[in-house]
């Protein structure tokens, strides 16, 4: 792997069976519920990124200091603590979403939420769909 290369990536991971093997029911059920929301979202078939990672859609990023590689377009990921929802333009421009969303914690392209019921499902819709806007500008699909 080049030393700029994204680790990362996306493979043909089994999504069903990560999902199964989720161990708190709650999570389980939040995560099948978000992936029936990116899959209406996006009308793109989910994809595992790495071991954790479902995505929806990719792009190519290069930066200015020659790091580049591919990505997820939108996605989340099941985690122990929490879930994490991945918006990739990052969250600054979306505080009067974010300010109606609900219980939540972020940092720069992650969302994280204890549970889908902390959250007004409605706005994070409108959250995950302006994202999508937003890498459609910045970065077209082909």
């Amino acid at each position: 792997m080049a030393k700029n290369e994204n680790k990362t990536k996306e493979n043909t991971g089994d999504i069903s069976s990560f999902l199964d093997g989720l161990e708190h029911p709650t999570r389980q059920a939040d995560a099948r519920t978000l992936l029936d929301m990116f899959i209406r979202i996006t009308g793109k078939e989910p994809k595992m990124w790495g071991d954790s990672l479902i995505g929806f859609g990719s792009y190519h990023y290069k930066y200015a200091t020659g790091r580049e590689g591919d990505f997820l377009r939108t996605g989340f990921s099941p985690r122990k603590a929490n879930l994490s929802i991945h918006i990739m333009p990052g969250y600054q421009d979306y505080s009067d979403i974010l300010m109606r969303l609900g219980k939540h914690k972020m940092a720069k392209s992650c969302l994280y939420i204890n549970k889908l019921a902390d959250v007004d499902m409605d706005v994070l819709e409108e959250l995950i769909r302006a994202g999508l806007a937003k890498m459609d500008e910045l970065y077209p699909e082909e």
